[in-house]
């Protein structure tokens, strides 16, 4: 962070479109501010396009004005019953939108969080901010160009690294329960803490997230979930109770059952070191979703063995199986995306079990074929997935983990998906043993893959028809 002086923020406003803005607020006289988080993100030096502007007295009024000015090069977008107008400029550097809105007051009813709004002044607006450190204003009228305004020490909040909210934590809570996931997001993504008073607040309020709808509350689980270190979020929402609402599954991980002297580890954490580690690796918003769900089936399927201890067969299984309901619940998609996420929980143990034996060439090709063209992606978490504190144990994992990949290269190299193909395909199947789709020929078909698939037969047509009549001839099928 650096610290800025009214002067300096001058210069680091000193671009055309606060020019512009500033001219034409001068000429219809009205007072006008840059706020929320381009200010924030001009003394954290974060880029930033989306500039959203206060305006004391009508926001359309100076965006239309500003739309007029600058002819084609800008597109105005008005929204009247929400008092609003939405500026995009095309500039050398790329689209720049501009948000203009009134200087309102808002009040609300327990039930909702849409707001009564009234005209307000520029204090009643920075009243209803939801942060401090989205309350700070820069002015751009001429006489005051580039004039801090921060009424709740803001400033000193980002110097601190504090997420604090303006006025009664309890009132910003309940007015807009959203602003409690808002919370945990920004001190997730600037790596900030929630000031004390903030957190308790969040604890006694954590109930009204119940309506929400599940479409605002996963947009900001993506945005923690894309952040540097997302654990640091999914650990806030656990503390303050949200979790337990959204996504009570996650929260039945944080168990350690202990019986004879025998303790499982902790599955909450661990999953939460898991998707760091995908994190650290630059995953993508879906394999991330991945691994924070890949041991969600672990609490249905533990069980005590005597000889063995702790089990969790078939979590995987299981784990894959509640994927859909979860994000039908969070309204999130459910296309392929939410298909990519069944897989790689499904198949994610599969990279572990062949690295914990002798890796062999018919192992890894069933790997791939079951996996496809997302086999990159669940190496990345199976690697992701080995939190041992056992070094030697890890270090095992790891090196046979390098070969498991070694032997994908080679593979990928050989063309797999031909050597995949049996070359008897089903309706050459049908026709030989006079069959319609049915049982049966899928029974063949599998037969005749799977013994290429653990290289008990080459991919040629001589060996896999014999292969082929001696597997009919055990069914009582005649060509």
């Amino acid at each position: 962070m650096r610290n800025l002086s009214d002067a300096e923020l001058a210069q680091l406003l000193d671009k055309d479109i606060f020019h512009q803005i500033s001219g034409v607020a001068d000429h219809l006289g009205l007072e006008c501010y840059v706020v929320g988080g381009y200010v924030r993100d001009l003394f954290l030096e974060r880029p930033s396009n989306d500039i959203d502007v206060v305006v004391v007295g009508s926001g359309i009024s100076i965006a239309e004005e500003l739309k007029r000015q600058l002819g084609r090069k800008a597109h105005l977008s008005v929204f009247r019953n929400f008092g609003t107008a939405q500026v995009k400029i095309k500039g050398e550097n790329g689209e720049i939108e501009v948000e203009f809105v009134g200087a309102r007051r808002e009040s609300y009813s327990h039930d909702s969080r849409k707001p009564i709004v009234e005209d307000g002044s520029l204090q009643d607006d920075q009243n209803r901010r939801d942060f401090t450190i989205n309350a700070m204003a820069v002015c751009l009228n001429k006489e005051r160009f580039g004039e801090l305004v921060d009424p709740f020490d803001g400033l000193y909040d980002l110097e601190d690294g504090i997420i604090r909210t303006p006025l009664d934590p309890d009132i910003t809570f309940s007015d807009d329960p959203l602003r409690m996931m808002r919370c945990v997001r920004f001190a997730t993504q600037l790596r900030f803490f929630i000031d004390d008073e903030t957190f308790e607040a969040l604890e006694r309020n954590a109930e009204r997230i119940k309506i929400i709808s599940g479409e605002r509350i996963q947009e900001e689980l993506n945005k923690i979930l894309m952040a540097q270190q997302p654990s640091r979020g999914f650990v806030d929402l656990y503390r303050c109770g949200l979790l337990q609402i959204i996504m009570p599954e996650l929260c039945a991980l944080d168990v350690v059952e202990t019986r004879n002297g025998k303790a499982h580890k902790n599955n909450f954490y661990h999953t939460l070191e898991v998707l760091d580690n995908v994190a650290k690796n630059g995953a993508s918003l879906w394999l991330r979703w991945s691994a924070l769900l890949h041991d969600i089936g672990k609490p249905r399927s533990k069980r005590w063995e005597p000889l063995q201890g702790w089990t969790f067969h078939n979590h995987n299984y299981i784990g894959a199986k509640m994927v859909p309901d979860m994000f039908r619940r969070l309204k999130l998609p459910m296309d392929m995306k939410m298909k990519y996420v069944q897989k790689m929980v499904d198949l994610h143990m599969r990279p572990i079990v062949i690295a914990d034996e002798e890796v062999t060439d018919s192992a890894v090709r069933r790997l791939m074929n079951d996996a496809g063209d997302d086999i990159d992606d669940l190496m990345m978490l199976c690697e992701a997935d080995i939190t041992s504190k056992n070094q030697v144990r890890k270090a095992k994992f790891l090196d046979n983990f390098r070969i498991v990949r070694e032997k994908l290269a080679d593979l990928k190299v050989r063309d797999y998906k031909r050597l995949l193909q049996p070359v008897i395909d089903g309706n050459e199947i049908m026709e030989m043993f006079h069959l319609s789709p049915c049982r049966e020929v899928g029974v063949l078909k599998q037969a005749l893959k799977d013994a290429v698939l653990d290289n008990q037969v080459p991919n040629e047509r001589e060996p896999l028809m014999q292969l082929l009549m001696e597997k009919a001839q055990e069914m009582g099928l005649q060509a």
